[in-house]
């Protein structure tokens, strides 16, 4: 990429003409031919694509804007960013243009995106005022054809188009576009998705304060960005190129931590590189994350990859004194043992199967905690009553006792207690405990005790 560009800053010295054509032509796998006339002909793998006319006047202007991520204009070497507060109105008005520089816009719908519902005494004085100020930021950075970056014709405004200039979100649709086309070859396509994903540094104009109009702009590419690191995921998967898998998904986690789907390949990325332990711990983070956050588990799919790679971690061993080693607590906490509730899972329907032949007692309790009239306490409440419940079960329970997590707000517990009113008391004792140590209006504890019965 930027020997594309500097080949574009030696041929502006050079006065030639369509550089824009040029770069354009780069950036798409296609080749560039100067013909008679300065005219330029845009050649790709199938053919001419079209005749780009050179635009007159403006042959030593090329404009670059980044619209994810942030905002920023980029002339050569000078890159012309939002840096003081008074200005905000004036780059508001700056990124309305760039984004929907295609159309015309009336001046009434400038004025809702720049001032909302605020109360403007004279909204046409302060946009023309804006206009002015943004020609004159041009001018003062020596910008060439600065009084021509923003026209007025037809009683409307809208961006000098006429002027070469290339924008990330529409090299982003592009790249989407071509990578979803069926018809080309496999690494056409994955090098569109990769090329999408690389421009995608963060969602459109992040960090440049809420605006109505940007939310569904935001949405938009968002769910564009996942549907590129999708289809790129399922073509690298289907070629086995997991370390490519794994960088593409740690970045779009970082785009949205909740999008199951790429957690889901990130783990399939490790397991195919052989690392399973890796993979698992990242399930059991994604299950804690879904769980405190959302108050959901993994979907069924999920967890049943998750099963799968736990059969795989340990290598053939011989010695049983090494199982027994590894097999053995590395701590020994006082209390129930704590697990996943996949886990607990388990370990109740083994001794769901032991009790009748045994003849031991074991008892389940759900603990809830909820807000008033039973409904979920706010998020804050919630988590302050959950982890005082986990502490106070743990108080109040012997070793041999086992709890997890059931949802947001519930534990379940498995009560080796003997009788029944052992398994009441200890009940009993947990929900006064929480009370005592919990006193916050609003929040109530709920308890539910019976057998367990194959």
């Amino acid at each position: 990429m930027r020997a594309v560009f500097a080949r574009a800053r030696a041929l502006f010295r050079r006065g030639k003409q369509n550089v824009f054509a040029m770069c354009r032509a780069v950036l798409y796998n296609s080749r560039i031919e100067f013909v008679a006339g300065g005219a330029a002909r845009i050649r790709s793998q199938k053919g001419s694509l079209f005749m780009k006319q050179p635009v007159q006047g403006f042959d030593d202007l090329f404009i670059q804007v980044r619209m994810f991520g942030g905002f920023s204009i980029t002339i050569g070497e000078m890159v012309i960013k939002d840096s003081t507060a008074r200005s905000h109105q004036l780059w508001s008005l700056l990124e309305y243009l760039i984004a929907f520089r295609h159309k015309t816009i009336a001046p009434e719908e400038l004025y809702g995106a720049l001032w909302g519902d605020d109360d403007i005494e004279n909204p046409a004085s302060a946009l023309k005022n804006l206009v002015y100020r943004v020609r004159t930021l041009f001018a003062g950075q020596g910008v060439p054809h600065a009084k021509s970056i923003v026209v007025y014709s037809g009683g409307a405004y809208r961006w000098n188009n006429a002027i070469p200039c290339v924008v990330d979100t529409e090299e982003f649709e592009d790249a989407h576009k071509r990578a979803g086309s069926h018809v080309q070859p496999l690494e056409y396509r994955i090098d569109g998705y990769l090329r999408a994903i690389g421009l995608y540094t963060g969602d459109f104009l992040s960090g440049r304060g809420s605006k109505g109009w940007t939310q569904p702009v935001i949405a938009y590419y968002r769910a564009m960005y996942f549907r590129c690191v999708a289809g790129a995921l399922e073509l690298l998967a289907a070629q086995e190129r997991c370390a490519e898998m794994e960088l593409i998904c740690k970045k779009a986690i970082i785009i949205d931590q909740f999008d199951e789907n790429t957690h889901h390949q990130l783990i399939r990325a490790l397991a195919g590189q052989g690392q399973n332990a890796q993979a698992i711990a990242h399930y059991k983070y994604v299950a804690d994350l879904f769980l405190h956050e959302l108050g959901v588990y993994p979907s069924a799919a999920l967890r049943d990859l998750y099963r799968k790679l736990a059969k795989t971690v340990n290598h053939v061993e011989l010695d049983i004194d090494v199982i027994q080693q590894d097999l053995r607590e590395t701590e020994a906490p006082e209390g129930a043992f704590y697990c996943e509730y996949e886990v607990f899972k388990s370990i109740y329907q083994v001794l769901s199967r032991a009790a009748p032949r045994t003849g031991n007692s074991v008892f389940v309790a759900l603990f809830t905690v909820t807000g008033s009239e039973d409904a979920l306490p706010d998020s804050v409440a919630r988590k302050r009553g959950v982890e005082a419940l986990f502490n106070i079960i743990r108080m109040c329970t012997r070793r041999s006792d086992v709890f997890a997590r059931f949802s947001a707000s519930q534990y379940v517990l498995l009560l080796l207690a003997g009788t029944a009113e052992n398994a009441a008391m200890v009940s009993r004792r947990v929900k006064r405990l929480h009370r005592e140590s919990f006193q916050l209006e609003g929040v109530t504890l709920h308890v539910k005790v019976q057998p367990v019965n194959d």
